[in-house]
């Protein structure tokens, strides 16, 4: 299977799993958000070999299938990466898809910043682990779901942990 036709096959399943919530009048918003992802990373590769746009799709479905959330959280899961990995602003991404959706990738930009940073001074561990657990509590107080859609990217990254060197 070719990677077009492995990418559309995961999308429909993202689709078909959107179809069995509660939420089920949304797909347009899901279909241009994935449109939009899939063009921003066309030709990026994750260190398997398969499209980068697999993990954010992976990610939309663990958000509708293991967390429950609906169409603006699957929305943030597959822009998740726009932002920090492209061209792309979070102004680019207020201008397509709306505020609620912009801020949930900007929450999530900045609560990545803030964890990578954890995982790169892990030799000060206590008094930046309090700093980072307090900007995460911070995060939640806007709006939990960014915390939410960030455990389930780092869901997938650990269910594809056999990739990293």
């Amino acid at each position: 299977m070719d990677d077009e036709q492995l990418i559309q096959q995961e999308f429909e399943a993202l689709m078909r799993d959107y179809a069995n919530t509660a939420h089920k009048q949304k797909t347009e918003i899901i279909k241009k958000a994935f449109d939009f992802a899939k063009n921003a990373h066309n030709g990026v590769k994750r260190r398997s070999g398969e499209p980068y746009i697999m993990h954010p799709l992976a990610v939309a479905r663990i958000v509708v299938n293991e967390i429950g959330l609906g169409s603006t959280s699957i929305c943030a899961a597959l822009l998740h990466d726009v932002v920090e990995d492209t061209e792309y602003t979070v102004d680019d991404i207020r201008n397509l898809f709306g505020d609620k959706i912009a801020s949930l990738v900007d929450g999530l930009t900045k609560i990545k910043s803030v964890l990578d940073n954890e995982d790169r001074n892990s030799y000060r561990i206590e008094s930046n682990q309090a700093v980072n657990f307090r900007r995460i509590l911070l995060t939640m107080n806007d709006d939990v779901r960014v915390v939410l859609i960030k455990l389930a990217d780092r869901l997938h990254n650990c269910r594809t942990i056999q990739f990293m060197p």
